[in-house]
């Protein structure tokens, strides 16, 4: 058994964790803390499965938190990456309307992304050709994103926990948390183990919901998980896709739907998906892998309750996207993006993940921006989906500004 005392506890070691100790370190705040992480190494959930697309700003409505920290974060992770000579593919994103009574849709999204400081053009068919022959939009028009770059996360992330330790940041692996004393500022966990803090950070992703509940915080959230499954094409020779192919997302549900994205090297593999269906645990990547099926049950009930009061317009994603896992569903809706991909040119990857997506039981909903509790000497972070990862350094000052941390150290 093991007692360690520290100024600051994080608990997860993903990338908002990650920066959070980044920021922590640069803001000279605290050279005191330790990250605690349930796993053997980093980068094996949420932020290791990452898709690797820097987001440029477009999709989140103003004046959200999304809106507020994606461009700065993006900016910053990107200054980063180059002063590192990491890996960075600057390739850009076309976003396409696959029906024609989505090209409204581009409007929207092109005045979203002006009013969050992205910068958006809208294009007609012959740009369109130009950047991407295998594309094609049900109206002629589409919208290009040139800032939208795909990165490595787990290269970032890999870099980021050698630049904390370095710094001191010091590393408890293996280590899952079984008991929260406020009163006691201290964390048990299952190996007997306990870590005093005078300030801790919940940002367990997929866990988080649980890690708030030990302190009473949040009762009202719960993760609600959803799988990303991702193919592939078998050799891009024939396409030579270059750039990230987006159809215009239903906005009223939190995902982007099917895309075609390449990965971060100069003459890329390129990825189709993920898909964004149902989950049966919150680490079920594999098909019969990890499933909790209390939980299941509990969240098919709720996606029903969902489906027949059409919350967030769900029946749209239930018969659009629900059903992705498919190959031919799958298929159908990438060849809406590249009408002649045929099923024999895409593999299944070995890539999936599982989106930590928060569900509000008071008000029986999906939960659309990010998400983070102050309590007693502590912050829970519960909704750091899609941009978390482009936004981490931007959303980490967020939430260290927010907190009061300083006062408690």
């Amino acid at each position: 058994m093991i007692s360690t005392s520290t100024e600051i506890i994080i608990v997860g070691g993903g990338i908002v964790g990650l920066s959070l100790a980044y920021e922590l370190l640069e803001r000279k705040i605290s050279k005191n803390i330790i990250i605690l992480d349930k796993e053997k190494e980093l980068g094996m959930h949420t932020s290791g499965r990452n898709s690797g697309v820097l987001h440029a700003g477009i999709y989140y409505k103003p004046d959200s938190l999304k809106a507020n920290v994606c461009i700065k974060g993006g900016k910053r992770l990107k200054k980063w990456i180059k002063e590192r000579s990491l890996s960075i593919n600057e390739c850009g994103k076309i976003i396409i309307p696959t029906k024609k009574n989505l090209d409204p849709q581009l409007d929207l999204l092109h005045a979203r992304g002006k009013k969050n400081g992205a910068f958006v053009e809208l294009i007609d068919e012959k740009k369109l050709f130009a950047l991407e022959p295998n594309a094609y939009s049900s109206s002629g028009r589409a919208l290009w994103s040139p800032s939208t770059a795909v990165v490595n996360p787990k290269e970032i992330m890999m870099q980021l926990e050698k630049e904390l330790k370095e710094n001191g940041v010091i590393f408890f692996k293996n280590e899952i948390i079984e008991k929260i004393s406020p009163k006691e500022k201290r964390i048990y966990t299952r190996t007997n183990n306990s870590y005093e803090y005078k300030y801790f950070f919940n940002c367990a992703g997929l866990q988080s919901d649980k890690i708030a509940h030990l302190c009473n915080v949040g009762k009202e959230y719960s993760i609600l998980p959803f799988k990303g499954l991702y193919w592939k094409l078998k050799n891009n020779n024939k396409y030579k896709i270059k750039t990230n192919i987006y159809p215009v997302p239903d906005l009223s549900v939190p995902f982007l739907g099917v895309h075609f994205t390449p990965n971060a090297d100069i003459y890329p593999n390129i990825y189709i998906g993920p898909t964004a269906t149902f989950a049966f645990g919150r680490e079920n990547y594999k098909l019969f892998k990890s499933i909790e099926p209390f939980m299941s049950m509990a969240n098919l009930f709720t996606l029903s309750k969902q489906y027949l009061l059409n919350q967030n317009k769900f029946r749209n994603y239930v018969h659009d996207q629900s059903l992705q896992s498919f190959k031919p569903f799958f298929l159908k809706a990438a060849k809406k993006l590249v009408p002649s991909l045929q099923s024999n040119e895409i593999e299944m990857s070995d890539k999936s993940g599982i989106r930590a997506q928060l569900y509000n039981k008071k008000e029986k909903k999906l939960v659309e921006d990010f998400i983070y509790i102050n309590s007693l000497d502590s912050t829970h972070i519960l909704n750091a989906v899609s941009p978390a990862f482009t936004s981490s350094f931007a959303l980490a000052d967020l939430i260290i500004n927010s907190s009061t941390v300083i006062n408690s150290l």
